[in-house]
């Protein structure tokens, strides 16, 4: 599922428009982003917690070269799965 599809099965679950569908998901995606970069948590119970994790600087390899080079410390977003939505699609 792309986020036209979900956008289209929002509207059709809760009765609102595509347009309006789509203003509300881009809101919630906007928000969890500004959050991740603020450096909060976000938990959305029964479905999951979104967070960054710090990835220090490490020595990988260039696999066609096997030039070794430094990998630069980052931050990445992370999602960990709930207990319910895990249990969900388990069935």
């Amino acid at each position: 599922m792309n986020k036209t599809e979900l956008i289209s099965a929002c509207a059709e679950s809760t009765g609102l428009s595509k347009k309006d569908s789509e203003r509300v998901l881009n809101a919630a995606i906007d928000t969890i982003t500004a959050a991740l970069v603020k450096g909060e948590k976000v938990q959305i119970s029964g479905f999951g917690i979104f967070e960054t994790k710090d990835r220090e600087a490490r020595i990988g390899r260039n696999p066609h070269t096997k030039e070794t080079i430094e990998i630069p410390a980052t931050r990445v977003p992370g999602f960990k799965a709930s207990k319910a939505l895990k249990d969900s699609v388990a069935k």
